[in-house]
């Protein structure tokens, strides 16, 4: 039993730089790091992966939260590479948001 996971680590450690993928090329990678944000961030991510493009006040209305704790999830995603952000070409006072993942 030893000998079998002394061989699993040691290919694992072996893998050639092409074996191995970066986490913004796995989407696994991308919910390995939403599945360790608050359920609110969670519920967020969730809900840009079926709408696609939202708005805050869209993503507010869509998840039932608060626009404060919808405002600290979308700052979490971002700040784990989740989530893209960009101006809203009709109102550039919104932004809108992506699941990057």
């Amino acid at each position: 039993m030893a000998s079998i996971i002394r061989r699993h680590t040691v290919t694992s450690t072996t893998m050639s730089a092409s074996e191995q993928t970066a986490p913004e090329e796995s989407g696994a990678d991308g919910w390995d790091a939403v599945a360790e944000l608050p359920p609110s961030a969670k519920l967020v991510a969730k809900v840009l992966e079926y709408e696609d493009t939202l708005s805050q006040s869209e993503i507010a209305e869509e998840t039932l939260l608060p626009p404060r704790t919808v405002r600290y999830a979308l700052s979490r995603l971002e700040e784990a590479d989740v989530v893209e952000s960009r101006f809203s070409f009709s109102d550039a006072r919104k932004r809108l948001y992506t699941l990057s993942i």
